[in-house]
């Protein structure tokens, strides 16, 4: 019976090497995954396996420090092709090579021939996937730990996929919502000061050579116009330094917890920053926590995607109550940053057992 060499990692996420007896290579992939091992590479002892050996490594442009390689659409494209190949059977070495061979970008053809390379070097997917911060948020690599762990990575990367599809398209739909009324305030901006700033003076003139009395709203309406036709420039060069002040401002923690909280408190806009928040809060919880990432992970990680730091605040500090033994629902109750009715079915969820179905439905 003839005897293969193989490299893997273990359920664990540590590295698995060693040897193994079995009619074929398909049937010694299949022993390896009964004892507990996903198997990378598995070679007939005395011959090669015809790959390039681990050590070297496939020229690419690191990621870590760099600009993203994969888009939104890019990434859950590739996690649901990833998961289709692992469910057909495919060992995770072998699925990443047809992912490397249909990628049409070559950044993406470098990056996921990289990541094959290192896992056929024995390191576990996750941990090759934190090194790629830019592309593979920290959702997304403990989800993968999560799969690795429980040995259920296919079923695992369709929840992420599925769960990066509604997250574009939650972007969509908000980008949508907000480009319209966006498009229409920068319009009347500019149509309201080129009215002041141009037109405005021109009929002054007219009121100027009757010489009659004017009323106070009329008379007010002239003079603005009067400052901005004669201080026009200087104005534009006040707005654009106040705005590059702000932005700067903004990038303080300080700064930007003070934006924050003013965006939470704008009418209309602040209801909907908050129900984005929270709906992104809610979902990706949801999904962490059916992938069986532990609770207080599941939140340290998904409070980062709600992009509003004093809603991250606040699901920090119940996350601190949770660990002295309080439930999830009292402390963000308590806050008044969460609606009533997101708290009520958060409780509903804790009583019943069912905590991610009823963060699915918030």
């Amino acid at each position: 019976m003839p005897v293969y060499q193989y490299q893997g990692y273990r359920s664990d996420g540590g590295t698995a090497t060693g040897i193994i007896d079995a009619e074929n290579v398909k049937v010694a992939r299949l022993k390896l995954r009964k004892e507990g091992v996903y198997p990378t590479d598995v070679v007939e002892q005395g011959q090669t396996s015809g790959r390039a050996p681990a050590t070297t490594r496939i020229k690419s442009s690191r990621i870590v420090g760099r600009t993203s390689v994969l888009s939104a659409n890019d990434l859950s494209l590739l996690t649901r092709q990833f998961a289709t190949l692992l469910v057909a059977g495919l060992p995770l070495v072998d699925a990443l090579g047809v992912l490397v061979d249909q990628a049409e970008k070559k950044p993406i053809k470098s990056l996921l021939a990289d990541i094959r390379e290192q896992i056929r070097g024995g390191k576990a997917l996750s941990a090759v996937l934190e090194t790629y911060d830019k592309d593979f948020s920290p959702i997304y690599v403990h989800m993968v730990r999560a799969g690795e762990a429980s040995g259920a990575l296919d079923q695992i990367l369709f929840r992420l996929a599925e769960f990066l599809e509604k997250q574009q398209a939650l972007r969509t739909k908000v980008t949508n919502a907000m480009l319209y009324p966006v498009i229409m305030l920068v319009i009347g901006t500019i149509i309201l000061f080129f009215l002041i700033t141009f037109v405005v003076p021109k009929i002054t003139q007219v009121f100027a050579q009757q010489k009659q009395a004017l009323p106070w709203p009329t008379v007010a309406l002239m003079s603005t116009s009067q400052f901005f036709s004669d201080y026009w420039m200087v104005l534009i060069g006040l707005v654009l330094a106040g705005i590059y002040g702000v932005r700067r401002f903004i990038r303080t923690e300080r700064g930007h917890m003070v934006v924050d909280r003013l965006t939470l408190k704008l009418p209309l806009i602040g209801d909907v920053a908050r129900m984005v928040s929270i709906s992104r809060l809610t979902s990706t919880l949801s999904t962490m926590l059916a992938s069986g990432v532990q609770l207080l992970d599941a939140l340290d990680v998904s409070k980062r995607v709600m992009n509003n730091r004093v809603l991250e605040e606040t699901v920090e500090s119940a996350r601190q109550n949770i660990r002295e033994g309080e439930t999830i629902a009292d402390p963000l109750k308590r806050s008044g940053e969460f609606p009533a009715l997101v708290t009520h079915m958060i409780a509903v969820g804790e009583k019943s057992g069912e905590m991610e179905e009823m963060l699915r439905r918030v």
